[in-house]
This record gives structure tokens, C-alpha cells and sequence, in this order.
């Protein structure tokens, strides 16, 4: 099949594993089961690969659709040749197919239609023919008509109008657009200008610039883009247009004919210049629009992933902080299975400032409910709080209490969200803000899926793209993150259940309904007693759902339920019962297992399957979380006032984007690490090649900007290292900028500006 061989190139791996994929989504099994119990027949496809894989089979699939529709269109016409329908199934972008599919569209009422209709297509074919002996218009004067709806006027008139039909058959060429298209991405620039130039802006770097179209990184593309909606740029993309108009003279004129050789050269002009240019300037637009796009869901997709996979602080009573000004800093205590305990408004800040009573107020919570742990967000006042918080701990020598700086993204979303008034009724919108980012530091996945993940601010321009695309991927992200880590079937929310292979909105409802009416689940068999949970769901889910202290101990495993028999034999085999899995004699298992394809065979199954049988029995119910970087717990404050260059701090990265990571360094304003000061040893094609979010790095301070509160910061701890780096790269940047076209300004977006607005 020719789309499985294509898959199989372009994703680097055998058409018989494409073949297994996408005969296990035809039968309606999901990426993370496919991922998980289906290694053996996929040859251990992950679900990234699977993800890419099925994003080309539907690109693929309609494509292949929309040949079949422009070939039957093009038949009903009559005019489908053996050549063009080779050509038309040969094409590989659904661009190539409409470029075909041009000249037998129907089009609405253009100048060479009504030209068509005045009978002058004889004449274009004439001229076209380039072998004229006379003056146009001496073969031009046999069109003269007062027929009505046929009027022409004059020999000039009926020249005009062949010459229309001349360029409109000129732009339906699909060869000569591939080349034009090619040739403009090529050798093309995109030149910005600014509406007003006396207009401040964060866009004022980019209101004399240009840049070549193969070279632009999809970062300046998204926010030159948002500088036109927003009306302060123009842009428009230049072609090299004497050597595209050369092009098509040497493939329309074939004879240096004194009568026609002219008009051929103004209606190849005109062609290009009125009906070519203006469709392929937005073809390359829209094309570099959606590469960029792709590259920033890309990057948004890779940071929430590693948001979502934050390792869970367990077994603390935590306080959430939601800081505030004039309306007060909301409280919320949460027992350590996220329980709230209490809930209090303290009014510390500004324009209150009652802070020893806010102290206190505090302090009672904390001795009252034990509480370990402060979890502050980061919004509006969170500087002015987090330096009562650790005053408070030194002045009252709370040794055991520790605080830390939670993102609060979308926690807002949340609070005002239908799921949060269910989940808490009573409680206002600053309430339920404070115990979610309490429960965040607790088990950030949890949590974090009750809020749509684009409103999780850990992308760039998120709110500039296809939102269709965007929430498709995000989506599948957080599917295949909860899938990876699994659920407690007895406590997880009916949102965290949603995302669990197989199982739907509706279902998950019904999963909680029957944990509520029939009390805990004791064996994963009971989910088929759910409404509407049939044995396909129960295939697809059972494997990610976890019972502690059920009937099975292999329920509390990511075993799943159709290798029960061959996990039961294993252990038998090996000379344990089933009891084991939670003894914790099974660890170091796997050198108990002396010949893996004998023993694979002897079972009934797969060497993959038994493998992974085997680390699940070592270490039932690992959390794949464990092995991500723990969260920095602080006790005391920096001021950006404290900070000087050289200094090497720890700090979490909170974003990735395209061109560097922003670290949260302990300072409220995060500091920004440029992809060239990440590594000392090579070039850096990517930040996510180096860093991921919520990775605690060691980072050297290189520049504070209090006034425009910005902070420059180096991964490359070594100072004079790092220095060269900068000068050779300073080299490099004033021999490039030499060799192209001089620009008013720098060419990239000032990082002040771009952090104030990229989210």
C-alpha cells in the first residue's frame, strides 16, 4: 500500500510496523494502549511515533480522498487524459492537487470568462501560436461584434481580451506555480515595515527589516504576524520577480515574432503580477504561518508534558497561597490526600498591609493543621508574599516549614469553571484558586487536567494559531501523560479518568456514579458492570486503572488483565504466589529469569510483554514521575537587588520557547537563558534538546535590568568560557549582518518585549 510505505519513509521505521499501527486504529484502539500492551505487534512503537503516525495516515487518507473528487470532477468534464490523471495521483500535498485541479475548477466571473464569452478564445489560441505575419489587430478586427452579450468594440478591445484569457491560462499551470513557489521560498525575503513609525510598540525591531524567507525561524514569524493584526506592521513578501519573469518567457515563447513576442512579454507580466504573485505570496505565508505553528505546538506540547509529569510532593498538609492586593491573599489548608481542612482571607498587601496580623492568622493554620508545606502561586502580589512567608519562617523559626513558588496558569480558569463550582459549591472563585494551587505541589497531573491545557501558560503565541490543531495535540499529550503515569480507580476524579484509554466523558461520569452508589472498586472486573463501559472500553482502560488493597495484588499493577494468567505462571515459575507483588520480595526478578525467549515461550507470550511483566512485578505501580527533578523548596527570598553578574544560582525552568528558557531563579521575575549561552561544548539547534520544564538547573548570572526588570542568564557556569563564546558569536553575528541588506534595528524581537506578550 503506497500511504504505508510513505509513512514507513518518512517516520524511519518498517512498513509491517506502519501496517500494525493502523490496523489497530482502524479497529479503534487508542495511542496509549497501542503504546503499552501492543509492543509486541507494533515492533514498541512509542506514542510519539504512533501520534506522528497517525497525524500522516489522515493527511494521507484525505488526500487520497480529494484526488478521487478532483478526478471524477474532472472526468464529468471530459477532460481527464491518461497524463493528467498520472500526474494527479502522483502529487504528494493536497497544494500540488489543487494546483491540477485549477484550470477545470469553476471559477467565478473573471475578465477571461467574459472574454471567453465574447468568442475571442480563437484569437488567444492565434497569438498563442506565435505565428502571425500581420499586425494583431488586422486578426483582431474579424471579432468585431454588436451581437448582444458579444460586444467588442474594436480591434484593440478584442486583443485586450485574448491577452486575458492568455494570462489566466498562463496562472492555471501547475508547473509554473511549483517553480514560482519553489523559487520565491528559495530566494525570497519577507519585508516589514511599520504602519507608523513614531507608534511604541514591542514590534519597533521589526519596522525596517527583512529577512530570507528559507531562514526566518518560526518565533519571528508568529510575532511579525501578530504585529500586523495588531496594525502597527505591514508585510509582504518579495520574489525574485526578473528571474521568475524570465522563467515563464522561456517556457511561453517560442519564436521571436515581431507581432507577438511583445504582447506575450506584457501578458506574462501581467499575469504574474495580478493573478500569480497575490496567491502565492499567501501560499508562502500561510506555509511558513503553519510550519511555525507546528514548531510552537511542538515546543507547547514537549512543556506540558513535562509540567504534567511534575513528581507529586506526597504525604504533606499543604497551605495554598493565592496571592492578591486589594481583595486579600486567599488560604487553603489540604490534608495530604487533598482533602480542604479550612479555608481564610488574610490581608497582608497592599493597600491593607496588615501584616503581624496576617502572621498570625498564618500561624495558627499551621499549628493547627500541621501543615509542612506553603505553596505560594506566582500572579499578581506573589513578591510581596513570598517575602512575608519567609520572614515568617525565620522570625518564628519554623524549621519545619518549607515554601515553594507554584505556577499558577489556568488556576483562575479553573476556579470560575463549571467542574470547580460542582467540585466546590460553596466555596467562591479565590477559594477554589487557593486549594488548587495547594493541590498542584501535591499531584500537579491531577490537578492541572481539570484546566484546559491552553490556558496552562507554558507555550508561546498559543492564542495566534489553529486552535483546532493546538487542542488536538494538547489533548493527546495529556492523554498519553496520564496514561503513562495511570490512576487510583477509587479516588481519581471523573477529569482525570477522561483521559484514560477508552474511556469517555460520559464514562468517566459513570465510573465515579458507581463508586459512589456501590462503594470502592475490589477488582478491575467490576468496570464492566459501569454503564456503557462494554469489553472494547474495558480492553483499552483496564491496564491504566490501579485498586491498592483490591482482591488481585496484580490490580495495583500497570499488568494488564489479559497476561494475569501469564504473570500468575511467571511467579509460579519462579517460585512465588501472587501475594509477593506486595511483599516486595520480587525485586531483582529479572536475574531470576535466566533465558527470557524460553521462558517468553513457555508462557504463551512475547519477550517484549514478559519484560515488561517483569519490571512491573520488581516495582509494582511505578510512578514514571519519580525519576523527573523534585521542586526547589526554599525558606528564604532574593530580591533582583541581591543579584549581581557571576553569581550561580539553582532555579526550575518554567518555559521553553524557541529561542531559550525562561528559569525561575527565586527572584519573582524569571530570568531568561538565550539557546546560545545553554551549552559550551556545541551549537544548540533547540532549547528542548538542553532543557525541559520544571528541570532544576545550575545557572550563572550575567546581566540584571532592574529598571526594565529583566535578568540574562548562562547555563555555562564558566565565566571567561562563556565570554569568548559570546565575542566569537558577536563575530559571527557582524560578518552575517554584513553580507545581507543593511536593517534599521536588530533583527530579533527585544526580550523584554517578547516575554510581556508571547503567552
Amino acid at each position: 500500500m503506497e500511504i504505508t510505505k510513505k509513512i514507513a519513509e518518512e517516520l524511519g521505521i518498517k512498513p509491517s510496523q506502519v501496517d500494525a499501527a493502523v490496523k489497530l486504529i482502524d479497529e479503534g484502539c487508542t495511542i496509549p494502549f497501542i503504546a503499552r500492551y501492543r509492543k509486541e505487534v507494533t515492533g514498541s512503537l512509542d506514542d510519539e511515533q504512533l501520534r506522528n503516525l497517525d497525524e500522516r495516515l489522515r493527511y494521507l487518507r484525505n488526500l487520497e480522498d480529494r484526488k478521487t473528487q478532483v478526478l471524477s470532477s474532472i472526468e464529468e468534464q471530459g477532460k481527464l487524459t491518461d497524463e493528467l490523471k498520472v500526474q494527479i495521483m502522483a502529487a504528494e500535498t493536497m497544494v500540488l492537487v489543487e494546483d491540477l485541479y485549477r484550470p477545470y475548477k469553476q471559477k467565478r466571473r473573471t475578465r477571461a470568462t467574459i472574454a471567453k464569452e465574447k468568442g475571442l478564445e480563437p484569437l488567444a489560441e492565434y497569438i498563442m501560436a506565435q505565428n502571425a505575419e500581420a499586425d494583431l489587430t488586422v486578426e483582431a478586427a474579424k471579432y468585431i461584434s454588436e451581437e448582444e452579450g458579444r460586444e467588442v468594440k474594436s480591434a484593440e478591445e478584442a486583443v485586450a481580451g485574448a491577452l486575458d484569457i492568455i494570462a489566466e491560462q498562463i496562472s492555471d499551470v501547475a508547473d509554473y506555480r511549483t517553480y514560482i513557489r519553489d523559487i520565491t521560498m528559495k530566494e525570497g525575503k519577507l519585508i516589514v515595515t511599520a504602519k507608523d513609525e513614531k507608534a511604541e510598540s514591542v514590534y519597533e525591531n521589526y519596522y525596517d527589516y527583512n529577512e530570507a524567507l528559507s531562514t526566518i525561524p518560526g518565533h519571528r514569524i508568529l510575532a511579525i504576524n501578530r504585529g500586523e493584526s495588531e496594525k502597527f506592521l505591514t508585510v509582504k513578501v518579495e520574489a525574485p520577480v526578473d528571474r521568475v519573469l524570465r522563467y515563464l518567457e522561456k517556457q511561453i515563447i517560442t519564436s521571436d515574432n515581431p507581432y507577438t513576442t511583445d504582447s506575450l512579454k506584457t501578458v506574462i507580466e501581467d499575469a504574474y503580477n495580478r493573478l500569480i504573485a497575490p496567491a502565492i505570496e499567501r501560499e508562502v505565508r500561510s506555509s511558513l504561518t503553519e510550519d511555525a505553528e507546528s514548531g510552537a505546538i511542538k515546543v507547547f506540547g514537549k512543556n506540558l508534558e513535562q509540567l504534567l509529569l511534575q513528581p507529586p510532593i506526597a504525604g504533606k498538609t499543604v497551605l495554598g497561597w493565592d496571592p492578591a492586593f486589594r481583595t486579600g491573599c486567599k488560604l487553603a489548608v489540604v490534608d495530604p490526600t487533598g482533602k480542604v481542612l479550612d479555608t481564610k482571607v488574610i490581608y497582608p498587601t497592599e493597600p491593607h498591609n496588615k501584616v503581624e496580623e496576617s502572621k498570625a492568622a498564618v500561624k495558627k493554620l499551621i499549628d493547627k493543621y500541621g501543615v509542612t508545606l506553603i505553596s505560594c502561586g506566582n500572579g499578581t502580589a506573589s513578591r510581596e508574599s513570598e517575602k512575608i512567608i519567609a520572614d515568617m519562617i525565620k522570625e518564628m523559626n519554623m524549621t519545619g516549614v518549607d515554601y515553594v513558588i507554584t505556577n499558577e496558569a489556568g488556576a483562575s480558569v479553573y476556579s470560575a469553571s463549571k467542574l470547580a463550582t460542582e467540585e466546590f459549591p460553596d466555596f467562591d472563585v479565590a477559594q477554589r484558586s487557593a486549594v488548587s494551587i495547594a493541590r498542584r505541589v501535591q499531584d500537579p497531573l491531577a490537578e492541572l487536567v481539570k484546566i484546559d491545557p491552553k490556558s496552562i501558560g507554558v507555550g508561546q503565541y498559543q492564542h495566534d494559531m489553529n486552535q483546532k490543531k493546538l487542542g488536538e495535540t494538547l489533548t493527546g499529550v495529556v492523554e498519553d501523560s496520564v496514561n503513562k503515569v495511570g490512576v487510583d480507580l477509587n479516588t481519581a476524579s471523573a477529569s482525570l479518568l477522561e483521559y484514560i484509554s477508552g474511556v469517555s466523558k460520559a464514562v468517566a461520569k459513570n465510573i465515579v456514579d458507581y463508586r459512589e452508589n456501590n462503594g470502592r472498586f475490589t477488582n478491575r472486573k467490576q468496570l464492566l458492570k459501569v454503564a456503557k463501559l462494554g469489553p472494547k472500553a474495558f480492553e483499552q482502560c483496564a491496564g491504566f486503572m490501579r485498586i491498592t488493597g483490591g482482591d488481585n495484588p496484580l490490580d495495583a499493577t500497570s499488568v494488564h488483565p489479559e497476561t494475569y494468567d501469564a504473570a500468575a505462571k511467571l511467579l509460579k515459575l519462579m517460585g512465588y504466589d501472587i501475594n509477593s507483588i506486595t511483599s516486595g520480595e520480587l525485586i531483582g526478578l529479572r536475574s531470576k529469569v535466566l533465558d527470557i525467549s524460553e521462558t517468553a515461550k513457555e508462557l504463551g507470550i512475547g519477550e517484549i510483554t514478559l519484560e515488561d511483566i517483569i519490571k512491573e512485578l520488581e516495582k509494582p505501580g511505578r510512578d514514571p514521575r519519580d525519576e523527573m527533578p523534585k521542586p526547589i523548596l526554599r525558606k528564604d527570598v532574593l530580591d533582583m537587588k541581591d543579584l549581581t553578574p557571576g553569581m550561580i544560582l539553582k532555579g526550575t525552568v518554567r518555559n521553553v520557547i524557541d529561542f531559550g528558557a525562561f528559569v525561575d531563579i527565586g527572584v519573582h521575575q524569571d530570568g531568561l537563558v538565550h539557546i546560545s549561552q545553554m551549552r559550551r561544548d556545541r551549537r544548540v539547534e533547540h532549547p528542548l534538546d538542553v532543557v525541559s520544564v520544571g528541570d532544576i538547573v545550575d545557572v550563572r548570572v550575567i546581566d540584571v535590568d532592574i529598571p526594565k526588570a529583566r535578568i540574562g542568564l548562562s547555563m555555562i557556569l564558566d565565566e571567561k568560557e562563556a565570554a569568548n563564546k559570546q565575542f566569537n558569536k558577536n563575530n559571527a553575528n557582524k560578518q552575517q549582518k554584513n553580507n545581507r541588506p543593511k536593517k534599521k534595528k536588530n533583527e530579533g524581537l527585544n526580550l523584554s518585549g517578547l516575554a510581556k506578550f508571547m503567552h
